[in-house]
């Protein structure tokens, strides 16, 4: 199992956020620990079954924990441009973009996803345990050049769930003809009863879904309705709860990245295995919208990047591999563990390492020094699970 800054939940007098949904991770038997500063779900039950749940049915996360930061005014999409690494200006509303967020040094602050609801209205998804740096960072970056633009962080005041799942869209068709035909990377803000929120075609675990974003206060009139008729509690459910950890396990198995793993304020963003997210030429063209740490990476490509790269592993037996472990080519170090686990899909221990480039390609013989123990691994490509495709 891979492992996770969590801890048991501190003392009463430590304050912690809680999410909307309390209550419900109450009512389905959550083991609650402290993440980010936030009071979370780490499992339900096993975290094997939850996540086999996920890849065969469905699942609901609950990630308010999860950053929501809006940008509006005149300068919106160009202060958006000025932080993210992705391409800003060609957004057409209702679209989503993953994208990093730099340091100066061409390090990574945060991966984020960036929603373009109006010429002049953006909104940032980020990581909990970096959004108040963040904050500053965006204040900060504002007011050197002097955009027009309000920045208001809403993660308070919204809550934020996300349905994956073969069956998600099965169950989603029953409120909505218009979210099930949405392209990946899209969203639609849409009206339930009397509140707004935007359904988007995103996720985190590889499989089919939807992340739903909405007023805190109206989680549990929301929930009745997208759930009617389904029993979470029942074996075989078309939807079940999931945390946090299964969380964790599925986004390795898609080969996603996550901050403080694949992801950090010293890690080349060249090295990390998202290239398609950073363009090395936004401050080309009609529009130029050049990055906070664009020069830095244009070092790094041009003395031809950096030294290790992001690979998976395959592993054989059934050991985990942990973060930090040395990757080993023989008697030589040539990398570290990232992230690891024993995988419920595959059945079999995978992990993500950062490696010197001559041992990157596809077939390399490497192995994870455990210890007592050298864990014989083979270099595979990215993901190592992409889901079937539907009929």
């Amino acid at each position: 199992m891979i492992v996770l800054l969590l801890r048991s939940m501190p003392p009463k007098e430590y304050a912690v956020n809680q999410s909307p949904l309390r209550a419900f991770h109450e009512r389905f038997g959550a083991h609650l620990v402290e993440y980010a500063g936030w009071e979370m779900p780490l499992r339900y039950g096993s975290v094997q079954d939850e996540a086999k749940q996920v890849r065969t049915n469905g699942g609901l996360f609950d990630v308010s924990h999860m950053g929501r930061v809006w940008f509006k005014g005149r300068h919106a999409r160009r202060l958006v441009g000025r932080l993210c690494t992705r391409r800003v200006s060609d957004m057409k509303q209702g679209q989503c973009r993953y994208t990093l967020i730099c340091n100066e040094r061409g390090g990574v602050r945060d991966d984020a996803l960036i929603y373009r609801l109006d010429d002049d209205e953006f909104m940032l998804v980020v990581n909990a345990a970096n959004r108040e740096k963040l904050l500053d960072h965006f204040a900060s970056v504002k007011a050197e050049d002097e955009y027009k633009v309000e920045i208001d962080d809403r993660t308070l005041k919204t809550a934020m769930l996300a349905f994956q799942g073969p069956k998600v869209m099965d169950m989603i068709s029953r409120v909505s003809s218009e979210v099930p035909t949405l392209k990946r990377y899209r969203f639609t803000v849409k009206n339930l009863l009397v509140f707004k929120l935007i359904v988007s075609r995103t996720g985190y675990t590889g499989e089919d879904g939807v992340e739903v974003v909405l007023p805190s206060g109206m989680v549990d009139t929301a929930l009745k309705l997208l759930l009617k008729d389904i029993d979470m509690a029942a074996e075989g459910a078309d939807i079940r709860p999931i945390g946090l950890a299964a969380r964790d396990t599925l986004r390795l198995e898609a080969g996603m990245a996550l901050y403080g793993h694949e992801l950090g304020e010293d890690i080349d963003a060249l090295g990390c295995n998202v290239g398609f997210a950073i363009n090395l030429d936004k401050d080309e063209g009609d529009r130029p919208e050049p990055f906070v740490g664009q020069e830095a990476l244009k070092r790094s490509r041009d003395a031809g990047g950096p030294a290790r790269t992001l690979v998976g592993l395959v592993l054989d037996g059934k050991r985990t591999p942990r973060q930090g472990m040395t990757v080993l080519a023989g008697d030589t170090a040539v990398g570290a563990v990232s992230s690891g686990c024993l995988s419920p899909t595959l059945d079999r221990p995978i992990a993500m390492a950062f490696v010197e480039r001559e041992s990157t390609e596809p077939g390399t013989a490497l192995a994870v020094d455990a210890g007592r123990a050298k864990l014989d691994a083979e270099v595979v490509p990215l993901p190592f699970y992409t889901r079937p495709k539907q009929p």
